[in-house]
């Protein structure tokens, strides 16, 4: 590579001074600052805790990858053309899967090919940063960005006299990353332009990946688009190369249930059967399943899924399993996300375990620890405990804890304590669990997300099993179920209901503030109108008339609550409501779509 730039020879970091941090590193001791780069540091980190080896090479190796991949098809050409362009020079190309196995390499340099081979950077080894540590290829992947390592950089010392610099590729409908580019040459001879030239490859490998999905891919993404936006179920969509999944099934269902129902879509697609499909899941729950085939230019581009969690009633031949709790007194919901919290904290009380239940505000951590304790102690006293509260804080929740009259305590606010407090509170904690005297029997711990600034490590110590109940909006089926529970409590039972148009907007709120936003937003409701007959959207507060999912500003937000009541009182008429406004009817119809409002029917 004797016509490399003066750029291409310049190293990252002094050498002597990078391989006298590597060792001090390696040794335990403390590295001199700013002597190794962030992202290396942070790796090194990582291959210590995988307890990958630093003196040797031991790789898993895979006997026969599969080469038959739009990547491989897609890369081939591109990897060849460019070694040409080289002309001999000791770089070798290599292209790997997700896992960072290598599937294909070239090199044109005998000497760098044979060293390659010593240190088993060869077709069917895997590079992964788990096994070998600090690499171009292994790097890369774990960060999913290009990383360069030089030298002394490498984790294994067998790495010391190469440079690398890696790529992830992304397949480009999907976003999914679907293997990596990597140049290797002689450490004497990297330089910056090594990394350049990998990210132009990895460009080009996507460009042609594109190419390759043609209109197979780009019909079944559509395809997918097109379900998620007329459903809120949950919805897959899938071929041979890509697999797509909607927020709402991720957040519902268990990846082993996930892996399963993928698993019978494949096969219901490739059978054509266009029946629905009953699928018993691993974790218990029963899956109805809609298979739609999507077709391309020429032939079925993959399918789209439609997926609806049943009760066992439903699926009379279910396999035995697993039941979910029969609804806790004061709770409603049965959305599959919610059962599974709830029945985990029923779970750890009747272990006797103490509990930290995490969660957004609003989203009913006392009221289900309230409602386990009713099911399994109705007459137990059940007491509740806000942290700080005042001065004596520390005492009056040390006189809590030691309380053998109470059998269930719950202490708040944790995530609002300063670090001190945390450690007396974890001090507390401790001390409790040792007393031999008795106390609450179940302590439960409530968190808000996002609200602790201390560290909680040492008070969860103390609190080692954690439940998280979900956002609303993670199961926002739930809502016909809340609604009218909600109504009946705020009605004393009066029989005001909800119309399906005023249902339908509700669900499509994300709700950021969860149970308690929907109580309050129902409460303003009631309080409007009288206490019987049906909800219309009309009804509701005019940020509910709408679907917009982007804030507006205090400006905006008047002038869409503007527009809202003069539909409501022209009916549904625009032409009217705009002249009501003073404004054009295109100006209206402009308003309606930017904020997303829904219009009343007629």
């Amino acid at each position: 590579m004797d016509n490399l730039s003066p750029a291409m020879r310049k190293p990252v970091l002094p050498d002597d001074h990078l391989a006298e941090n590597r060792v001090r590193f390696l040794t335990h001791e403390s590295i001199e600052p700013n002597q190794v780069r962030d992202t290396i540091l942070a790796s090194w980190w990582r291959s210590r805790r995988w307890k990958v080896a630093a003196d040797r090479i031991d790789l898993p190796y895979v006997r026969d990858p599969n080469l038959d991949l739009p990547l491989t098809r897609s890369a081939e050409p591109i990897m060849q053309k460019l070694l040409e362009q080289l002309g001999g020079q000791p770089i070798s190309l290599i292209l790997t899967d997700p896992a960072g196995v290598v599937l294909s390499r070239m090199t044109a340099d005998h000497d760098l090919e044979r060293h390659l081979d010593r240190v088993q950077l060869a077709p069917g080894f895997s590079y992964a940063e788990e096994f070998v540590g600090t690499n171009g290829i292994g790097t890369a992947l774990e960060g999913g960005r290009a990383m360069h390592v030089f030298g002394h950089e490498h984790y294994a010392e067998n790495l010391e006299d190469l440079a690398c610099a890696g790529v992830p590729i992304h397949h480009p409908i999907s976003g999914k990353t679907v293997g990596a580019v990597d140049l290797t040459c002689w450490r004497r001879d990297a330089g910056a332009l090594l990394v350049a030239l990998a990210k132009s490859t990895a460009d080009q490998i996507q460009q042609a990946l594109l190419t390759d999905s043609s209109m197979r891919e780009l019909e079944l993404f559509q395809a997918y688009l097109r379900a998620c936006r007329r459903t809120t179920g949950m919805v897959f969509a899938l071929n041979n190369d890509v697999v797509m999944m909607n927020d709402h099934a991720r957040h519902v269902l268990d990846p082993r249930d996930q892996s399963v129902l993928l698993e019978q879509a494949s096969e219901a697609l490739a059978g054509g059967r266009r029946t629905p499909v009953t699928v018993d899941l691993p974790t218990g729950l029963h899956a109805r399943m809609h298979c739609q085939p999507v077709h391309g230019e020429s032939r079925v581009a993959g399918g789209v899924v439609h997926v609806r969690l049943i009760e066992q009633d439903d699926h009379p031949a279910a396999v035995s399993g697993p039941l979910l709790l029969p609804l806790l007194p004061g709770i409603v919901g049965t959305a599959a996300l919610w059962r599974r919290a709830s029945d985990a904290v029923d779970r750890g009380y009747r272990a006797g375990e103490w509990l930290a239940l995490t969660g957004e505000r609003g989203v009913g951590k006392l009221v289900l620890a309230r409602a386990v304790h009713q099911r399994r102690n109705p007459t137990g006293r059940f007491h509740v405990l806000s942290l700080p509260t005042g001065p004596g804080w520390a005492d009056q929740a040390r006189k809590e804890l030691l309380d053998p009259t109470t059998d269930t305590l719950v202490i708040r606010n944790v995530d609002q304590l300063g670090a001190q407090r945390v450690n007396t509170l974890a001090a507390t904690l401790r001390e409790a669990r040792a007393d031999d005297r008795g106390g609450p029997s179940w302590v439960v711990v409530t968190l808000t997300t996002g609200g602790a600034d201390a560290d909680l490590g040492e008070l969860l110590r103390f609190v080692p099993s954690t439940v998280e109940v979900p956002p609303l909006r993670h199961h926002i089926e739930d809502l016909r179920e809340l609604v009218p529970f909600f109504l009946s409590k705020l009605s004393h039972g009066s029989g005001l209901t909800c119309s399906p148009e005023a249902m339908q907007l509700l669900m499509r709120s994300t709700w950021p503030g969860n149970t308690r936003q929907l109580y309050e937003v129902l409460k303003q409701i009631v309080q409007r109108r009288r206490r019987s007959g049906a909800i219309q959207a009309g009804d509701l507060p005019p940020e509910y008339r709408t679907v917009s999912r982007r804030s507006l500003s205090q400006l905006e937000a008047m002038e869409r609550d503007a527009v809202v009541q003069s539909l409501l009182d022209a009916d549904g008429n625009k032409a009217q409501a705009a002249k009501a406004l003073g404004m054009s009817r295109a100006t209206m119809y402009r308003k309606i779509h930017e904020y997303g409002i829904v219009t009343p029917t007629n």
